[in-house]
């Protein structure tokens, strides 16, 4: 894979440049889903929750948080708990500035950490030793600031699929998201409370937004199924 992201990168350099300027410039932008970004929901033994990250997480491609991750995943888990949750997530944010944001939160005991990362870092070309320094300094935050929650970190979506990107561009991220996926698969093994919810294999159009760069609602309920079931499965 390494060689592969490489190569192309040397082959098609400067189509694949082009081609990332004339993205930025032309890519449709939809705003943040509005609604409520914390509160109380269900009924049972209490369920502190954290949902955190980019814009993925912040409901970008959805117009309300309800059919957003945080809005559907506490709507899962609303049945089985009384969910206190609340949602920290920007647009933008890489692993890094996901460090400086949570570093900003008042420090309290938390039950269960939502992480949405690496698409930025992804876009931005981090190297992997760095992502993967970023997310031991994250994972290690939550644990000292939250009071040792259990985590659950998203893997970065197969974006070779997403339909805002074109070829070569798209294959040479996806590549380069795997990399990173690799990196985070590994710093995994050394947090026990930390597991991995894996991203689907394939994006079909339902999946993805207006701007075919972030998860629609039908997206997002698949998304929230997938972490209720990685909870489910860590409980």
């Amino acid at each position: 894979m390494h060689w592969q992201f490489w190569g192309l990168a040397i082959g098609c350099w400067p189509l694949l440049l082009w081609q990332g300027k004339r993205l930025r410039k032309q890519a449709l932008r939809l705003p943040e889903a509005s609604g409520d970004r914390s509160g109380i929901l269900g009924q049972g033994q209490k369920l502190r929750l954290l949902i955190c990250g980019d814009s993925a997480a912040a409901g970008v491609g959805c117009a309300l948080q309800q059919q957003a991750l945080a809005g559907q995943l506490v709507n899962r888990l609303a049945g089985q708990a009384e969910v206190h949750w609340q949602l920290h997530a920007s647009t933008g944010l890489n692993s890094d500035g996901l460090y400086q944001q949570l570093q900003g939160l008042p420090a309290s005991p938390l039950d269960w950490v939502v992480v949405s990362i690496g698409v930025n870092d992804v876009t931005e070309l981090c190297p992997t030793w760095r992502y993967r320094a970023r997310l031991d300094a994250l994972l290690r935050l939550i644990e000292q600031r939250f009071d040792a929650p259990r985590v659950l970190l998203s893997a970065i979506p197969p974006m070779q699929h997403f339909n805002a990107l074109p070829a070569p561009l798209n294959h040479w991220l996806g590549l380069k998201a795997s990399a990173l996926n690799q990196q985070l698969e590994q710093v995994l093994t050394n947090w026990p409370k930390a597991r991995l919810v894996t991203a689907p294999a394939v994006l079909d159009s339902s999946m993805l937004a207006a701007d075919g760069f972030h998860p629609s609602p039908a997206g997002a309920s698949h998304w929230a199924s997938l972490v209720a079931a990685a909870m489910a499965a860590s409980a």
